[in-house]
């Protein structure tokens, strides 16, 4: 089963995700906040990471920037899910190491699409 990191701080919202990606076939796994995010990809090395940008402890794009430098992690496609959706933040977000960027909120049928066309061209 395909793993999926998702990092995302409001509880709710992580928790819609991680249902719908489920009730999809894929495994997920949880983080609260950027630290954790880095700490789980270290542990369960997903196929793909959903990061959304503000976090505490740190932001996604510098978990992204962190994944990126990392030779053992750099491979791992990571994708922004952000209610940000300015030119500014999704650039920021393509310029960190994302391969996409998910405006909030999503469709969940829509997020799953996505999900498998980058695990599909990424794998």
């Amino acid at each position: 089963m395909t793993k999926i990191l998702v990092a995302e701080d409001e509880k709710d919202i992580r928790e819609l995700i991680a249902f719908t990606l489920r009730f999809a076939g894929y495994d997920v796994v949880l983080a609260n906040n950027g630290a954790e995010a880095l700490q789980k990809v270290a542990e369960e090395r997903p196929a793909l990471i959903l990061l959304d940008v503000r976090m505490p402890k740190m932001t996604g794009y510098e978990v992204c920037r962190r994944l990126k430098e990392n030779p053992q992690t750099e491979d791992i496609p990571v994708v922004f899910l952000s209610a940000k959706g300015q030119d500014r933040e999704v650039q920021e977000g393509f310029e960190s190491g994302a391969v996409d960027y998910i405006i909030k909120p999503f469709v969940p049928d829509e997020l799953i699409a996505q999900v498998k066309r980058i695990l599909e061209q990424t794998g």
